[in-house]
Parts: C-alpha cells; structure tokens; sequence
C-alpha cells in the first residue's frame, strides 16, 4: 500500500533530519558559539536542550516507523512539530532574524508535514486511531 510506505519512509525521513539537527545542536560551534546559520549564538543549556528535544521526536519517528499499527494521535503531533517548527523559522526570517539559507535549510519540514498530513486524511473516520496495520 502506498500510503503505508510512504508514512514509514518519511517517518526515517524525518529521524535521519532530527540526526543532523542533533549534530549541528551539539557541535562544538554551537554550544560555543553559532549553529546552523542561527542569528546569534545559543547558551549550552538552550542548545542542548533543543538537542534533546530533537533526540526525543527522532526516537518518536522511529518507534512509530518501526510499529506495525502507526498510531494516528502520535502522527498528528509529528505533523504539528513539523509544520510548527517551519512556521516559527518562517516568521522569524520574515522579521528579518533568521537567515534565508536557514529558512531554506528547513524546507523538509513542510514537506514531511503535509505527507504525515496526508496519511491523517486519508485515514479519517476510522473507529480505530492508526494509521496501517502492516508491519514492517
């Protein structure tokens, strides 16, 4: 089933971004000092703890790509991170704080946002909260 391969790979997907996320978050630029194109450098304590925020939703992606029912709740709030994370960038880069090429960086977020989005609508309405019954 497409939909069934398609919500697994762009769960792997989004895991493999968190990765890098993680490694940018945790370099030693960027605990030290800029990250990624940020604006200005983060404190350690607020680096990491993005990275370990990252690090929880990238566990997340990959506990649920490795289920055989996908659970619709936990794929709904992959998809409000998604979406959510591109929306703060985005006005961020329109009040001019954030790079372009920062902005730019992020694009696979909507897109992964509106493949989990899609996986959502397809399967409303469905008495049982998932999203496919195969496994993997």
């Amino acid at each position: 089933m497409a939909r069934d391969r398609g919500i697994r790979i762009a769960l792997w997907v989004a895991a493999g971004l968190n990765l890098i996320g993680i490694a940018a978050f945790l370099s030693p630029t960027a605990i030290g000092g800029m990250a990624g194109g940020l604006p200005e450098p983060g404190s350690p304590f607020y680096t990491t703890e993005l990275a370990l925020v990252l690090a929880l939703f990238a566990g997340a992606y990959v506990w649920l790509a490795r289920q055989a029912v996908i659970d619709r709740p936990l794929v709904a709030l992959a998809t409000l991170g998604r979406a959510g994370f591109f929306t703060l960038a985005t006005a961020w880069w329109l009040l001019g704080e954030l790079p372009g090429r920062t902005l730019l960086s992020l694009t696979p977020d909507p897109v992964l946002a509106a493949v989990f989005a899609w996986c959502l609508w397809a399967t409303r309405g469905r008495s049982h909260p998932e999203i496919t019954g195969r496994a993997t």
